[in-house]
């Protein structure tokens, strides 16, 4: 399939996606929206990879959103000249959000390979990530801020929850860069590389290491890391248990000791497509 804004393939059930504007900085606009979501609704549905790389090309990874997403024509027009027009502000939020809650709610990991700017919307974007790395001139900027308004895509929701709150309470009102240095030292990127080569090259290398594992272990491990960010110790031990009795596999831990034995890769099975009701062939009769 051909895309306008993005490059996306799926090697060796890796998938990488690409923000592919360099000449606009990889600005996030309308388009990018519709294929973004488009790409991580078909990888949710079919699980046809293990792991997925986002990355960019140019100067920066992204310089956020587009100006002309809000206002002109095929944009988003936010009215908020009456009640009404106010009104439909939030669902319209809702609808933008969930491209980058599809990223956080992905059966599978994800990788952000970060380069140059990272800002406003795509600080929103690598905050759903599962893993962050970043080159040496890597920054982050929430840019809402220096335009006149709030971050409203997930920035504030789960930066907070990465970094200390008072690193997050001086950038969404100052907004200043934070370098990437700055960014491994709050834990906010998990490595720092000199190229763009070598940190794409140790995305990949990651991602394979990943996609070596079983995947529904996978999977249950994701869950149960997101369940215990937002919920107490308690909760989230007992959260496990129901998670673990409905993941179990003997098979995997068996496939792991026999390979290592035999000196061979295990070979795990994928997780199966998702079927909606939508897709149901069920006529009444």
């Amino acid at each position: 399939m051909t895309y306008e804004s993005i490059q996306f393939s799926i090697t060796d059930k890796i998938a990488h996606l690409v923000l592919n504007r360099p000449a606009s900085l990889n600005t996030m606009h309308p388009v990018l929206w519709r294929e973004l979501t488009a790409v991580l609704t078909e990888l949710q549905r079919n699980a046809s990879a293990r792991a997925l790389v986002i990355s960019s090309t140019g100067k920066h990874f992204t310089a956020g959103m587009a100006l002309d997403v809000f206002g002109s024509a095929g944009g988003i027009a936010l009215d908020d000249k009456s009640a009404g027009g106010r009104a439909n502000i939030a669902p319209q939020l809702a609808d933008m959000q969930h491209a980058f809650n599809l990223i956080e709610e992905l059966r599978m990991p994800v990788i952000a390979a970060i380069h140059g700017g990272c800002i406003g919307g795509g600080v929103d974007m690598v905050c759903a990530c599962d893993i962050r790395l970043a080159t040496a001139d890597a920054f982050f900027c929430i840019q809402e801020i220096n335009i006149g308004m709030t971050a409203d895509l997930g920035t504030l929701q789960r930066l907070p929850k990465l970094i200390p709150e008072g690193i997050v309470h001086e950038l969404a009102y100052t907004g200043r860069r934070l370098p990437a240095q700055r960014a491994l030292a709050l834990g906010l990127v998990n490595e720092v590389f000199d190229t763009q080569d070598a940190m794409l090259a140790a995305a990949m290398q990651m991602a394979r290491e990943i996609a070596e594992k079983p995947p529904v272990a996978i999977w249950g491990s994701k869950q149960a890391i997101h369940y215990a960010r937002d919920h107490s110790t308690h909760d989230a031990l007992r959260q496990m248990g129901w998670l673990q009795s409905g993941i179990w596999q003997t098979g995997n831990l068996v496939e792991a000791f026999t390979a290592k034995q035999q000196g061979h890769a295990p070979q795990y099975d994928d997780l199966p497509p998702l079927h909606s009701f939508e897709e149901a062939k069920y006529t009444l009769k």
